[in-house]
């Protein structure tokens, strides 16, 4: 799995954060989304792909 965010359409929710925090943080200044991990282990990508589908602005892609 290989996860790219687009910081255009994030609006800064977190629910990516909440979700996986080894994949995802959040900038302090405005609230948008830092991947940590784009590659994440087979362990997180439940998380992922989760954090991908409730994430509002649809700012997560993943490519199995």
């Amino acid at each position: 799995m290989k996860v790219i965010v687009d910081e255009d359409k994030c609006c800064g929710a977190g629910q990516c954060v909440l979700l996986a925090p080894e994949v995802f943080d959040q900038r302090e200044d405005d609230g948008i989304v830092m991947l940590l991990d784009e590659s994440p282990g087979a362990d997180r990508h439940a998380a992922v792909r989760e954090a991908a589908a409730v994430c509002p602005g649809a700012a997560i892609e993943l490519v199995e």
